[in-house]
C-alpha cells in the first residue's frame, strides 16, 4: 500500500496505473503473489 500511494501522490499516475506500477515493483523484491496479488481497484480506476 505504501508503494501504491508513493506511485499515486508523488508520481501524479491514475489509480489504475499507480497500482499496476506499485505491483511491478514489488513483483521484485517479493515475487511471491501472496505478497501483491490480492490488492485491487474497485470501481473507476481513474
Amino acid at each position: 500500500m505504501e508503494e501504491f500511494y508513493r506511485q499515486l501522490w508523488v508520481k501524479k499516475l491514475l489509480k489504475a496505473q499507480a497500482l499496476r506500477q506499485a505491483m511491478l515493483t514489488t513483483m521484485v523484491e517479493y515475487p511471491n503473489p501472496n505478497f501483491w496479488a490480492a490488492f485491487m481497484l474497485v470501481g473507476e480506476g481513474n
